[in-house]
């Protein structure tokens, strides 16, 4: 152990403030006499004199020494006590040694008694409280250090005496004489405290001992100003000589403030200088290309024409847009294009400069170019590029185009500032056509082929002929004819026999690609006219047979479906579906699309801006703003809907996953899942349509509603949950985010799934359909099933655990689930089968049926479809919710056993005997 370390221990020991004393009563401030009460009146007596400053003092003298059995009290005024729980008297005296005084009897003293009583006011007399020990208080026999002879006058002593604790309003002191010859010169009392001080930038307020000497007595603590808490509690003790001790907690000054010279106070940023976070950091100079006026900046504001990104800190510098990318050189070939270029001259002071490429068409008349279509190919891609070179393919030939190489950064489109580019024009020259569609077979005979086929999609010129290439199959050797038009026959072919066929175009560019080979074979018969009129009566026949037949089929399946339609309505239309149309519709994933407004235009209705109005912002969310608006559709009433919105300078994949979204909810269809109306996506910023739900999130309106349902009521609610996940379910959708927080609720308490952003396609090709999620991606471990947390394997079962945690959640009206545990704690406790117990007055059925859906093996887990079915029976018996578990009590349950550390009432016998009977019908099983 190092002395620096010894030194260090000891320093938190040793007191930071030094003591205050305040004085209740002092002698020596009395300008007349003390008066104070004597018994009996030959003993003590007042005496006026002089200290050594030659100022007026008042004093009480005794000293009957000769004369036996002395008693003789004095006795103060009444003293209040302010409040304080200990005092001390400190007492100036002087008294005459016995051996000094001659012919005196053996009962000379050299000491007197201190006592205190206490009163709840000034109410002593005479004769009252009794002179005796009892009902006075003993505080100490007072002796001198040092006595005096008639050669030594002058010696005083100092003595200090403490007592406590004090309860009453106030006191009197008492002083007891047996035979002394002594002069009480002062009498002060006085308490001592610990004075108001600053300490960790945190202020502790003036403090009273405590009733003991060795008394601790907290002072709380408060932030100074322009301080806040970073650690808690924040407290001071005082002790019991009034000196404080080491502050436990600490408070620090906050962004924009730094600490004084003397450590006390959080004094502001002078213009200029700026501090961007709480801490004990100082105030540091504007970084480049920012400044500030003000006073307790915590950030510079850039100069105009500069930026800081999103992701910048904010104690970097600004920066500007790049210049133009120079030096652009383009190369044509044919219908490709080779674009390279430098860097700017100019980076806008940044290192995460990329550029993208934007292909333009122009016509040959005046009107403005337009952008590409998609067919055309930009490699590597058109944007976030960071080499300096791409290959355009699939260009139009004989066409103008102009391509922008533009130059950005992350301060790029920041206050609507168009991004620097260099512009090229170029115009592709002639190319050869592109490959001929599939060719056809128009007819056969036993020598020859009467062939057709479509001109190239894209012909690139005048197609001057077409080159047919054949060969026997299995034969190397090919021969070739050329056609002018867009069929022809070849001739002098054997009979019966496969042949391989090729056909291309040719224009003054060359011959293009050859079509796919195609097999084609020619015929036995010699007069294909005669062979097709011989058979044309038995082709006829056999199309007839086969009508009536499925004619027939559908007659008997019409037949016994209204045979059965005296059955429920449902059996009937599930088995007219079965006839009908036995394909059932499944979810498509938009991320399978490579261009996300296909998959939005597909699943999507696309809104025109006029029809939408936007009344107020309600919210925010992951992409930017939630709105509350109106919309009116011709044909339509008008309709409140919730808007969502894409916020400005979004990256195209923020824009990818927000129109993701609106893929996603576009294919559903329900009554219990979040409806989509439609989408703007021509405008800027980008729109999705709702309907709009007024109760908002599920967890949030039941926390505000606490305790107002009925349990038919939240039964109802989880009814339309289960529902809504049963035909998600069934579409193979795993929604992945389960939760309170993604359940909208309307007027009406219907409650719809919604929140679609972290969902995924369930894969059902394989025996055991699961999506395995990206290693980055966030998992809401307190509802997210034990397997999908350790292998990121989701499916319907883990969908299953999820709306058991949401069960939880609607019975205890939106607490948070395992309350206050932490992540890694919640995934340990249910890896040991531990599981959530009861809320307070939960039926035993629902947390009966909240264990099935927490069950470790997840093939033992309910469908949806079971789970709609148990909530039904419930809600048609609504006895059966009134069998409620033992009370909640916030501890973790486990099958033969409860969490260590915590204390759990077993059951009465009555909710035991339940139990035993619930069990038989819904098992426990973890």
């Amino acid at each position: 152990m190092t002395m620096d370390y010894l030194l260090w221990v000891c320093s938190l020991l040793v007191p930071v403030v030094l003591a205050v004393e305040e004085t209740l009563m002092d002698s020596r401030w009395a300008t007349t006499e003390l008066a104070w009460t004597t018994f009996p009146e030959s003993g003590w007596e007042e005496v006026s004199g002089y200290d050594d400053s030659m100022s007026p003092i008042r004093t009480y003298q005794v000293c009957n020494v000769r004369e036996p059995n002395q008693n003789n009290w004095l006795r103060t005024d009444f003293i209040p006590r302010k409040g304080v729980l200990r005092v001390y008297v400190e007492l100036k005296f002087s008294v005459r040694d016995c051996a000094s005084i001659p012919n005196i009897p053996g009962s000379c003293k050299e000491t007197f008694n201190l006592f205190y009583h206490e009163s709840e006011g000034d109410t002593a007399t005479d004769t009252s409280p009794q002179w005796r020990e009892n009902p006075y208080v003993k505080v100490d026999t007072i002796a001198p250090d040092e006595s005096f002879s008639l050669l030594e006058a002058g010696r005083i002593n100092t003595k200090v005496r403490s007592f406590g604790p004090l309860s009453k309003a106030g006191f009197y002191l008492a002083f007891q004489d047996l035979g002394a010859c002594m002069s009480l010169i002062s009498v002060r009392v006085f308490f001592k405290k610990c004075s108001t001080t600053i300490a960790n930038f945190a202020v502790f307020p003036e403090t009273a001992t405590g009733a003991e000497a060795t008394s601790l007595v907290i002072a709380p603590g408060v932030c100074v100003t322009n301080a806040l808490e970073v650690s808690v509690p924040l407290k001071l003790y005082c002790n019991g000589d009034g000196e404080w001790m080491v502050p436990v907690g600490s408070c620090t000054c906050v962004a924009g403030f730094e600490p004084s010279a003397d450590d006390t106070q959080c004094q502001a940023c002078i213009p200029g200088t700026f501090k961007p976070k709480f801490g004990e950091g100082s105030c540091a100079p504007c970084p480049s290309n920012s400044r500030t006026s003000a006073r307790g900046s915590n950030i510079c504001p850039c100069q105009n024409d500069f930026y800081r990104a999103d992701s910048d800190p904010p104690n970097s510098g600004c920066t500007t847009i790049p210049s133009a990318p120079r030096n652009v050189i383009s190369s044509v070939n044919e219908t490709s294009l080779s674009l390279e270029w430098e860097e700017p001259k100019d980076t806008g002071g940044r290192d995460d400069l990329v550029y993208n490429v934007v292909c333009k068409k122009c016509l040959r008349d005046q009107s403005p170019c337009t952008r590409c279509d998609d067919n055309v190919d930009i490699a590597p891609r058109r944007l976030g590029l960071r080499l300096r070179k791409v290959v355009v393919r699939n260009l139009q030939a004989h066409t103008r185009y102009s391509f922008e190489v533009q130059a950005v950064n992350g301060v790029s489109g920041k206050k609507n500032t168009p991004p620097s580019y260099s512009t090229v024009n170029i115009t592709t020259n002639q190319a050869a056509p592109s490959a001929v569609p599939t060719v056809h077979l128009m007819r056969s005979t036993s020598d020859t082929l009467s062939l057709s086929w479509l001109p190239p999609e894209k012909p690139n010129g005048v197609i001057l002929d077409y080159e047919i290439k054949y060969h026997e199959r299995g034969q190397a050797m090919s021969h070739t004819v050329t056609s002018q038009h867009s069929s022809a026959k070849v001739e002098g072919l054997r009979a019966a026999t496969p042949y391989v066929v090729q056909v291309r175009a040719r224009t003054v560019a060359g011959y293009g690609r050859y079509s796919n080979p195609m097999d084609f074979s020619t015929s036995l018969h010699s007069d294909p006219q005669k062979s097709v009129q011989d058979q044309l009566p038995l082709i006829i026949g056999s199309a007839s047979a086969g009508l009536v037949v499925i004619v027939a089929l559908v007659v008997i399946a019409v037949v016994c479906l209204k045979k059965q339609r005296s059955g429920s309505e449902l059996e009937y239309t599930e088995k007219l579906q079965q006839y009908i149309s036995p394909g059932v519709k499944v979810y498509i994933d938009p991320f399978t699309y490579e261009d996300p407004n296909d998959a939005v235009h597909e699943f999507a209705k696309e809104i025109d801006i006029s029809c939408v109005k936007i009344e107020e912002v309600i919210g925010a969310g992951e992409f930017g703003e939630v709105c509350r608006g109106r919309l009116k559709q011709a044909g339509r009433r008008e309709m409140v809907v919730a808007i969502k919105t894409l916020k400005a300078g979004y990256t195209e994949r923020q824009r990818r996953d927000f129109l993701a979204e609106a893929s996603i909810m576009g294919q559903f269809d329900h009554p219990n899942v979040i409806r989509l109306e439609g989408v703007l996506t021509r405008i800027c910023p980008i729109l999705i349509i709702t309907e709009f739900m007024e109760n908002g999130a599920l967890d949030s309106f039941l926390r505000l509603n606490d305790g107002r349902f009925t349990m038919t009521q939240l039964v109802g609610m989880l009814r339309g949950i289960a529902a809504g996940m049963k035909y998600l379910s069934d579409m193979n959708y795993v929604h992945r985010d389960l939760a309170a927080r993604n359940i909208l609720v309307n007027s009406n308490l219907v409650c719809k799934v919604s929140d679609f952003g972290l969902s995924r396609f369930l894969d059902d090709t394989s025996a055991d359909p699961t999506y395995t999620s990206s290693l980055g991606g966030k998992i809401p471990i307190r509802w997210t099933a034990p397997e999908a947390i350790a292998f990121r394997k989701f499916t319907s079962a883990s969908d299953v655990w999820s709306y058991g945690i949401v069960m939880w959640e609607v019975v205890s009206y939106g607490e948070r689930p395992y309350w206050d545990m932490s992540n890694q704690d919640v995934m340990t406790a249910v890896e040991q089968d531990y599981r959530l117990p009861p809320p307070m007055d939960c039926p035993m059925v629902l947390h009966q049926l909240m264990l099935e859906c927490w069950m470790k093996e997840r093939n033992l887990r309910p469908k949806f479809s079971r789970i709609v079915s148990t909530l039904d029976k419930l809600l048609r018996n609504a006895a059966s919710l009134k069998v409620v578990t033992s009370t909640y009590s916030g501890d973790l349950l486990r099958l033969g056993g409860t969490l260590p550390g915590h204390n759990r009432k077993s059951p009465d016998s009555s909710q035991e005997i339940v139990r035993q009977q619930m069990s038989q019908t819904l098992p426990i099983r973890v």
